[in-house]
């Protein structure tokens, strides 16, 4: 099965290179240049990973990620940064982020927590819809 993913990152030289890269690996890529065009991707489609910049203008990816996941908390979010420190990492974990890696992201790594994002996902709906069902 084909991967799911929302690519958002401001350089748009590098959401189009990474996005090439990954469609060479099978991976079916959205991107957005911004948070709130992300946000918007995000209330239309469904993703089985969000690859989220850390640095934006307009929001941030931390402020990007709590909105995300306080609409949908099952969605994995991946965070790239090329300005990662520790207080910011730990900050995105506790907020729900899955992963935070450092850019320039090393692809065969990201792809891997990509497909671990995707049988988290579908895991977290699973058990959503078992829920549902129950309540009926």
């Amino acid at each position: 099965m084909t991967e799911k993913v929302l690519l958002i990152d401001d350089e748009k030289d590098f959401l189009e290179i990474m996005s090439e890269r990954m469609k060479t690996r099978e991976i079916d890529v959205t991107t957005a240049d911004s948070a709130l065009e992300a946000l918007k991707k995000v209330e239309e489609e469904s993703y089985d990973a969000i690859i989220l910049d850390l640095q934006m203008p307009e929001m941030d990816g931390l402020e990007a990620l709590k909105i995300l996941k306080s609409k949908k908390p099952e969605l994995q979010i991946i965070l790239l940064t090329g300005h990662a420190t520790v207080e910011k990492g730990v900050e995105a974990m506790k907020l729900g982020a899955m992963d935070l890696m450092e850019k320039p992201a090393d692809l065969k790594i990201l792809t891997e927590k990509i497909r671990k994002a995707h049988v988290k996902k579908m895991i977290l709906v699973e058990k959503q819809t078992e829920e549902k069902i129950r309540h009926i």
